[in-house]
């Protein structure tokens, strides 16, 4: 396959995928690194496979039946269901908005000489336009540009010469065994397995099998094209792991440059990048702020956009990305709300990097009850005819489920 190739059959899986490295996934990396250096990474490694196998599902449930989860939850589930999915998702999405906004707000005073009001506002705008004036072809083709721009999290890490020896030793090794750890390992891992991110992809197949065929019967079964399954198959697993990979290395940079110099207590973005930047010279906040503000006008619009497709599933509405602004003004309207309301987070009295924390730890606890709901839906021959998932990817969703509940359980505890 030519390079052109490849790049042109990458899109839901590599976008969704690096939508999970947003502003909620960086800080929890970025503390993991600074408070225990390397010794969190195998989580990383370890939530890769379960990563896969889920996002793999949910692809395979929005391409085979040309509908979302909340719409296939619509015609063939109980109501109840439903609303418990949406309202838990939306309350998450919001939450995450405000603090992924919050967040690049705070980063990027640090470069940019303006009020973090103002950054807010302009960063709002300009993710809410770009979801509403370009169309689907162009708004994957941004999506995609800022995925790879996340790259400059591993030139960082690099640049800061970590210890090889010991990353491979926090990469095989598992470890648990200092205080706070165990909290922070399931913040890790509710931030890598997010229900946003079900959602997000399990529309962008659908959409583009409505593109390849617009007269596709929606919410139900239909055959798709030869070759499609496996297409989607190859995208999500190099989207979820070159996220990982990314995550890793910012475990690794933080890991190198501030654990190893005793900063551990850190409490602000802005602080982590000033320190990075004290430490490891100007460059390093310069790439951390880059990545930030790459991550954050990525991950936005696929938190507003999951909880739009979420809405406008269940009441009915037209819901797509590829249509203009008259054609889906209850879609958009959604969107625009969601951003809207995610401004209230810094009223709440959390810091920008307690409500990125908060964020996904939210996420972790609402993601098992949904993921009951994805599991079932790839087994059902309504919504995937004979593609039913495989027995390893399902014995690895329902070990993740396993895996998340206990992980809310022990930090309600802790």
């Amino acid at each position: 396959m030519t390079l052109k190739k490849l790049w042109k059959s990458l899109g839901p899986g590599l976008i969704t995928g690096i939508a999970d490295n947003d502003l909620s996934s960086i800080a929890t990396y970025a503390i993991a690194g600074a408070r225990f250096g390397y010794a969190l990474l195998w989580v990383l490694l370890f939530t890769t496979p379960f990563m896969i196998a889920i996002q793999k599902m949910c692809a395979r449930i929005g391409a085979l039946s040309g509908c979302g989860l909340a719409g296939n939850m619509r015609r063939h589930y109980p109501m109840w269901i439903l609303f418990l999915m949406a309202a838990s998702i939306l309350i998450a999405n919001i939450v995450n908005i405000g603090a992924d906004l919050y967040g690049m707000a705070e980063a990027a005073r640090l470069v940019i000489p303006l009020g973090g009001t103002l950054v807010v506002a302009g960063t709002s705008v300009v993710v809410l336009l770009l979801i509403i004036f370009l169309r689907y072809r162009q708004i994957e083709a941004v999506f995609k540009w800022l995925a790879i721009s996340l790259g400059v999290y591993i030139i960082a890490a690099v640049a800061a010469h970590p210890d090889v020896l010991a990353v491979m030793r926090g990469l095989l090794i598992p470890a648990l065994n200092t205080p706070g750890m165990g909290v922070v390992a399931f913040a890790v891992l509710g931030t890598t397995i997010s229900p946003y991110l079900f959602f997000w992809q399990a529309s962008q197949e659908a959409e583009e099998t409505r593109l390849d065929n617009p007269a596709i019967r929606v919410c139900r079964f239909r055959p798709v094209k030869r070759g499609a399954l496996d297409v989607i198959s190859w995208d999500t697993r190099l989207g979820m792991t070159f996220s990982n990979l990314v995550s890793g290395f910012i475990i690794v940079l933080t890991g190198s440059v501030i654990y190893s110099s005793g900063g551990q207590n850190l409490t602000q973005l802005s602080q982590i990048a000033a320190t990075l930047g004290h430490i490891a010279g100007p460059y390093a906040t310069w790439l951390f702020v880059i990545g930030l503000l790459s991550a954050g006008l990525l991950a936005v619009p696929v938190l507003a956009g999951s909880a739009a497709y979420v809405v406008s599933e269940i009441m009915g509405w037209k819901a797509s990305i590829d249509k203009p602004l008259r054609a889906a003004p209850q879609f958009y309207t959604v969107m625009i709300a969601a951003v809207a309301l995610s401004m209230v987070i810094p009223f709440l009295g959390y810091s920008p990097l307690q409500a990125l924390l908060l964020a996904a730890i939210i996420n972790g606890a609402i993601a098992p009850l949904l993921l009951m709901v994805i599991v079932h839906m790839a087994k059902n021959e309504n919504i995937v005819g004979p593609h039913q998932s495989d027995p390893t990817t399902h014995w690895l969703a329902v070990t993740a489920i396993l895996l998340l509940l206990v992980g809310t359980v022990y930090t309600i505890i802790s």
